[in-house]
């Protein structure tokens, strides 16, 4: 696409209807967008006229009028006319003149039915008077605009991209004269087809990095490093980026997860701007990076300890706001993560550098990017194979015992099956890890894996992520290959059952202090994340998150068409009706939990409850089925 094009479908999806649009919809207009200049004072549509096009505004202004010359309303850049007229007989009934130099987009009337038909917001923003359409973009601004918006309306100019040969005193020239606070660094060629892209004269060329404001104090003023340094011998390797389609949202969690501030934004392959940390900020002025920039700004445990208070709120804020459970949970997860990291810098300026490199690593639903407003901790240390338990070991027991007790007192509970760090069977070398995945996998009994089977969510937190990599590949291996092991985690996950009884009416919980009520984790979210953990197995699966695990499932055969999406949208429904009782605790000023009352259920919404657990229900069954117990073990 060539930089006329690519300016057409950038301004368009910054307004309203088109900011909601896909890239696919977006390049269709651009690709058919008829550009027409008129000056102040000339017509643009008049009465009775046959109308083949819908116009965009892209500068100037217009005043549109009613038959007897009553004026109808007065548009400006981004606004839209004549739709009303494509969507009844093709003529007229409003005419339009330019009130100052106008420059007008107009699309086809096919590309616009097209719209219409392909994306149900764009066919209401244009079907419904302006009254109606103004109070329900109101109403969404208010609800959930952060999940909707696309990162892309953010961008307001194109980055400022150099290539690594230049010196750091000519970019930083550069940087200044366009107001930047960030450059991306090109070359030619394309090795990595990931971020490699062609320019308007078809030369391809490769974004290797970015440097940013911070960058030049940190890597080139404070390093002593000369002006005539190749800007590429400077740059960040570690390139973050974000697809121009994605949500504004999505581009925070970017962020956060990866504690960084400038994240470039790709149309395809092509860099199309820079957003800044700032830009969201502005745009979202009480979002979750400010917990999480008050995180890294605390100098001690007791200081994000305070902040436990603040993860409440924002938990609040997002189910209010219409986040579904995967935002939610992401999101959770990554302030829990932001905490731990912190934790883990704080202890190693306390205790000094570790005597050997180590990896952080965490389980069960923070792993998961799943996790809900009540949780504990699950971590573990996978240390290096140099360590030294006489010399090294004290250091690590101190840094675990840091670094799980701050977690306490920020809300993230001791783990009850002491799965932590601190236990030292738990802070082990890697090959000491490789071995117990090898034995658990190679010798499973019921008893033991009930114990270990947390460990099979597992990512790295902090330190030398490649430990956990290995563990991961070594999963994805050697887990679809043994057949004893996955009979025997499918086994442990029929313990917990869904609370359906006879006719699909509720089974109470009876252990007194939550009688006659349901605790949707044992009876509904934690069977179905162990279902879909065995699956995911089987297949060789190495993603850690339940939703992206279905994915990867729904790509082999182990399960029926469509039952994939069955288990999603039952998941996803158990998680919210978890995380929305979870909110009504905290805003009646309760100690959230896990149970709800079916009597205090409305309806619909009890009803849909037992659909959901009778799919979980249906995937059990099948489970002891699908992976039976091998005839040898069987006649045992």
């Amino acid at each position: 696409m060539d930089v006329e094009l690519l300016e057409i479908r950038q301004h368009m999806g910054q307004y309203p209807p088109f900011d909601g649009l896909s890239d696919a919809l977006l390049d269709a207009i651009a690709e058919h967008v008829q550009v027409r200049y008129y000056k102040t004072g000339s017509d643009i549509l008049k009465f009775d006229d046959t109308l083949t096009e819908l116009c965009y505004i892209r500068s100037g202004a217009v005043e549109v009028y009613r038959r007897q010359g009553e004026l109808y309303n007065r548009l400006g850049e981004g606004d839209i006319f004549g739709h009303f007229s494509l969507l009844r007989n093709h003529k007229v009934r409003l005419p339009a003149k330019a009130i100052e130099d106008t420059l007008i987009y107009f699309i086809p009337n096919d590309v616009f039915q097209r719209l219409c038909e392909e994306d149900d917001d764009f066919a209401d923003f244009v079907e419904l008077e302006r009254p109606r359409l103004e109070t329900a973009a109101e109403q969404q601004k208010k609800s959930n605009d952060m999940m909707v918006t696309r990162i892309r309306k953010l961008v307001t100019r194109y980055p400022v991209m150099v290539e690594s040969t230049i010196t750091v005193q000519q970019a930083a020239q550069q940087v200044s004269d366009a107001q930047a606070s960030a450059v991306l660094v090109i070359n030619e060629g394309s090795n990595n087809p990931r971020y490699s892209f062609q320019d308007s004269e078809g030369k391809t060329w490769q974004m290797c990095g970015i440097l940013t404001d911070s960058d030049f104090r940190t890597r080139v003023v404070a390093e002593g490093l000369s002006a005539q340094t190749a800007i590429g011998d400077v740059i960040s390797e570690r390139l973050i980026t974000i697809q121009s389609d994605a949500s504004v949202y999505e581009a925070m969690l970017t962020m956060l997860r990866n504690n960084v501030h400038h994240l470039p934004v790709l149309y395809r392959q092509r860099p199309v701007g820079v957003v800044h940390l700032s830009d969201i900020i502005r745009y979202e002025t009480q979002s979750g990076l400010y917990l999480v920039s008050n995180i890294f700004n605390q100098s001690s445990a007791q200081g994000l300890a305070r902040l436990a208070p603040d993860v409440r709120a924002a938990f609040v804020r997002m189910v209010q706001e219409g986040a579904n459970s995967q935002m939610v949970g992401s999101a959770l997860s990554t302030i829990g993560r932001s905490f731990t990291r912190r934790l883990l810098e704080l202890a190693e300026e306390t205790l000094g550098p570790p005597p050997v490199p180590y990896c952080f690593m965490v389980n069960g639903s923070m792993a998961r990017n799943e996790q809900s407003i009540v949780t504990d901790q699950d971590n573990a240390l996978i240390l290096s194979d140099d360590f030294n338990p006489e010399e090294h070991d004290d250091y690590f027991h101190a840094l675990a015992a840091f670094v799980s007790d701050g977690l306490d007192a920020c809300g993230y509970t001791y783990c009850k099956g002491d799965v932590m760090a601190t236990n030292r069977q738990w802070r082990q070398p890697l090959h000491v890890w490789k071995r117990y995945f090898q034995d658990w996998m190679a010798n499973p009994t019921p008893e033991r894996l009930l114990h270990s089977s947390i460990f099979f969510d597992l990512d790295s937190i902090y330190g030398e992520d490649h430990f956990v990599e290995a563990l991961q590949d070594l999963i994805a291996h050697t887990a679809p290959q043994s057949p004893l092991f996955l009979a025997a985690m499918a086994r442990n996950a029929l313990n917990r059952t869904p609370p359906l009884g006879f006719f699909r009416t509720f089974v109470m919980e009876k252990d007194g202090k939550h009688n006659n009520s349901i605790n949707l984790k044992r009876r509904g979210t934690a069977p179905m994340v162990d279902l879909i953990r065995i699956h995911a197995l089987a297949c060789g699966s190495k993603a850690q998150n339940s939703f992206q695990r279905l994915n990867d499932i729904s790509n082999t055969q182990l399960l029926a068409t469509g039952v994939s999406d069955k288990l999603s949208y039952a998941f996803e429904f158990l998680c919210m009706s978890r995380i929305r009782h979870q909110m009504i605790d905290l805003q009646e000023d309760r100690t959230p939990d896990n149970n709800i009352e079916p009597e205090n259920v409305d309806d619909s919404e009890r009803h849909t409850l037992k659909d959901a657990f009778q799919v979980l229900s249906n995937a059990q069954k099948f489970l002891k089925f699908r992976y039976p117990l091998p005839a040898q073990r069987q006649g045992r």
